[in-house]
């Protein structure tokens, strides 16, 4: 990063110790380009109580090697040529420094999130709610979309991390793109794939008494964000079977408890209740900004999870 220099802040905490591993390996990768931040970064950490140490032993090394020996030059003689016209120079043309490539690191860091059992899994539910309706002639298939529809991206991000789904996962936790920039990315990719989807699917079914096709990705996207926010303590594994088996037992628990025949109604009636109506919608959305705003509070758990 040309003409970038860290901040006083950053290296304050890289010299305490308190930095992430990810961004101290980020500071580490600049300062071997950068001798001015490697100057107040070495300031910075002789100030502190390891500096004394680092001193003495610095002396203590310094004493114990032995004493250098200038060598003086020999002199020989060097026969005379004649001298030749130099070639003509040629001026040189600049080299142009190579952008980064991006796009190689950012296929590296999602490729688990398009492969494996859950990529099936969008095409499954998709599919099945397709040929339920047209197929079988079920009335309740788009309310039965809409009840099993978000627990699909959240059972989509536990499936794409972790030591489960990506063999190379020691080697990706320890790069300075680790941490929850990983876990982002491949939650971006698994959003991306399964919201537009699951959202047509539900646009050609029979619309009967259940909330609009749309109405389920609010709620989705907020079980999503609680579960990356859970994961700090409970695992993300973990987390995403909390979120996605209570929203599950909350709105398929009453419909399968109904009266002979009328499951399909109660189901409808249960998620008319849960994502239908603006003020519904609304608390979904803020839910997901408390989610997203306590996911970036303790963002730092992440640098160490799934690590041991």
């Amino acid at each position: 990063m040309t003409g970038w220099h860290a901040p006083e802040s950053l290296i304050a905490r890289y010299a305490d110790g308190s930095l992430p591993d990810s961004d101290a390996w980020s500071l580490e990768k600049h300062l071997e380009s950068c001798a001015a931040c490697a100057g107040r970064v070495s300031g910075a950490v002789r100030a502190t109580a390891a500096g004394a140490v680092l001193a003495q032993v610095r002396g203590a090394v310094l004493d114990a090697a032995p004493p250098v020996r200038a060598k003086t030059p020999v002199r020989t003689k060097t026969p005379v040529r004649a001298k030749t016209p130099a070639p003509p120079t040629r001026a040189k043309t600049p080299v142009r420094a190579k952008a980064p490539l991006h796009t190689p690191r950012l296929l590296w860091a999602a490729a688990p999130a398009v492969r494996g059992a859950w990529l099936p899994a969008v095409l499954l539910v998709a599919l099945g709610a397709v040929l339920l309706a047209h197929v079988a002639d079920f009335s309740g298939a788009r309310p039965l979309l809409l009840a099993v529809a978000p627990v699909v991206p959240v059972a989509g991000v536990a499936l794409s991390y972790g030591r489960h789904a990506d063999p190379l996962h020691e080697l990706a936790a320890s790069t300075p793109s680790a941490g929850l920039r990983l876990v982002l990315t491949r939650t971006v990719l698994v959003l991306a794939v399964s919201l537009p989807l699951l959202t047509l699917a539900g646009v050609v079914l029979p619309a009967s008494d259940a909330p609009g096709a749309a109405a389920w990705l609010l709620p989705g996207l907020t079980l999503t964000l609680a579960a990356l926010a859970l994961g700090g303590w409970l695992g993300l594994r973990a987390a995403t079977a909390v979120t996605g088996g209570g929203w599950l037992c909350a709105v398929l628990a009453p419909a399968l408890a109904a009266p002979g025949g009328a499951v399909s109604r109660q189901l409808s009636d249960q998620l008319s209740t849960y994502v239908g109506g603006a003020a519904t919608q609304g608390g979904w959305a803020v839910a997901a900004a408390a989610c997203a705003a306590l996911l970036a509070a303790r963002r730092t758990t992440y640098d160490r999870l799934e690590r041991h």
